[in-house]
């Protein structure tokens, strides 16, 4: 482990953490307004304030059980130095300025999960992961949005059914209003998620450098930190991404929108309260094809979809390769 940083490297590492955090925001706006955005119900501008408001939010609404798989079970903690940290946040950092510049809606939460295997592992080799905890995230890459999309197919079929006596417009004007709840929900399980990733990137920092004592735990300050850079990051909006999140792959009613925005709030809400690291962005995808196959199989745009599914796959390993590179660099230049 490196000796003990001075305060003002250590600074430097915690704001290029929230750099992360704030990238985060910024390229995972999409997840939380694609759907209210495609839909008509709220202008681009309008939306990213509202959905900034809910991603600040939720540290008062969950625990902090991902930001403690973060800092304690993707690799080992006695691993962690300040060179690891720089390393996967570099990887982590790397991969979604790619993805955001090629309006690819990958995972900034599977980037920092790479980043951190690869660091860990070119430190310490492959005894460096924690097996138990990355076994739980990389089988969320495949349930978070197969969950979302059965259950926005299955909300889909309930709502169609429940509707099946009213007209086209009041059922339009109804899914208008309630789609400001669906997507308030989303985002509040993006910000409960997404933004205790880096918290655990922070605090794990923290502790390898002595700063937390004996024992392992998240400083409310950090919290407050994290939750602003994101809700930051999702002011600024991430428009290519939004466009392919909300237009590309399927045409949305505000109906299909509720469903989509609620069935992946759910799977958000149930995977922060296991304190599981999943993929926003996979699981608001999966509702989406959800929705669209529940019309019919072909409103999908299978193509856009299976290169997004392809991006998935190859984030962790990508980002774990800049990460490694990154660690080795910076050990050769020592």
């Amino acid at each position: 482990m490196d000796a003990t940083l001075g305060l003002p490297v250590l600074t430097i590492l915690i704001a290029v953490a929230l750099l992360f955090d704030f990238l985060n925001g910024l390229h995972d706006a999409a997840n939380s307004i694609a759907t209210i955005v495609s839909t008509r119900v709220l202008r681009p501008q309008y939306a990213v304030f509202w959905a900034a408001f809910f991603n600040f939010v939720a540290f008062a609404v969950f625990g902090l059980h991902v930001a403690n798989t973060i800092g304690t079970g993707i690799i080992e903690p006695s691993v962690v130095d300040a060179t690891v940290i720089f390393a996967a946040l570099v990887g982590a950092i790397a991969w979604n300025v790619i993805t955001w510049a090629l309006g690819i809606p990958s995972s900034s939460s599977h980037a920092l999960i790479g980043g951190l295997v690869g660091a860990g592992m070119a430190k310490a080799g492959i005894s460096a992961a924690v097996w138990s905890g990355l076994t739980k995230t990389l089988l969320a890459i495949v349930l978070s949005p197969l969950v979302g999309f059965l259950l926005a197919l299955v909300l889909v079929a309930i709502v169609s059914w429940l509707s099946v006596r009213s007209t086209p417009f009041a059922v339009d004007r109804a899914f208008r209003i309630l789609q400001f709840a669906s997507a308030s929900l989303y985002s509040l399980g993006h910000g409960g998620n997404d933004a205790q990733k880096t918290m655990g990137i922070i605090a794990v920092l923290l502790y390898s450098q002595g700063h937390l004592g004996d024992k392992f735990e998240i400083p409310f300050w950090v919290v407050l930190a994290c939750q602003s850079a994101m809700a930051l990051g999702t002011l600024m909006g991430g428009w290519r991404i939004v466009r392919t999140m909300g237009l590309r792959i399927t045409k949305l009613t505000p109906m299909q929108g509720f469903c989509a925005e609620t069935g992946g709030a759910a799977t958000l809400f149930i995977a922060t309260y296991l304190g599981v690291p999943v993929s926003t962005t996979h699981t608001i995808t999966g509702a989406i094809v959800g929705v669209g196959a529940a019309r019919r199989l072909s409103a999908v745009r299978w193509n856009v979809a299976s290169s997004i599914v392809y991006a998935w796959v190859i984030t962790i390993p990508a980002s774990a390769a800049v990460a490694a590179a990154t660690y080795w660099a910076v050990q050769a230049l020592k």
